[in-house]
């Protein structure tokens, strides 16, 4: 390989690190959600005593969507970070969980679908348990529709990565 190769081989390989602003906004974004979640919370325990059940069950849904909206950013910083800005050896963060660390490709679409699919069902059942004030049974069908097509793409994906592993597997 020639010097001239060598060269654009290496910006090529160094513009890996132009993708830590990007994750960098997403920790941002993360701080963002969770001064969101402080205040539902806050409003969340002052509705608390007077709110009907419906109403608790709805502003508990509601958390449940930003928390797992917060679970979907961490898994993007984390293992964008490792696979595509610099590899965590484990050896060095012993405590930090594996579930955000060596996500592969694979396990990371499954991972970002499943957590869609988790939100999306959130807002169907928010929207289900408040069902007088949504009364436009066009939009329930579209709220259904889009559930119902995340988890078909999730379960399509799975199936690809499932027979994917087996022809590699097969291969070695």
């Amino acid at each position: 390989m020639n010097r001239f190769e060598r060269g654009i081989e290496g910006l090529f390989f160094s513009s890996r690190w132009l993708m830590a602003p990007f994750l960098v906004g997403l920790v941002v974004g993360l701080v963002g959600l969770l001064y969101k979640f402080g205040a539902k919370l806050f409003d969340f325990i002052l509705l608390l005593k007077t709110a009907p059940e419906s109403e608790v069950i709805v502003g508990i849904l509601s958390l449940i969507d930003l928390s797992l909206t917060a679970n979907l950013i961490l898994i993007v910083i984390c293992s964008s970070y490792e696979n595509f800005v610099r590899p965590i050896n484990i050896a060095d963060h012993p405590e930090w969980p594996d579930g955000l660390i060596r996500i592969g490709f694979s396990g990371l679409k499954q991972k970002l679908l499943g957590s869609i699919v988790a939100i999306t069902a959130v807002h169907v059942l928010e929207w289900f348990m408040d069902i007088e004030s949504h009364a436009e049974t066009q939009k329930l069908a579209w709220v259904v529709g889009i559930l119902l097509a995340f988890a078909v793409t999730m379960l399509i994906l799975a199936i690809a990565d499932r027979v994917s592993a087996g022809v590699e597997n097969k291969g070695h």
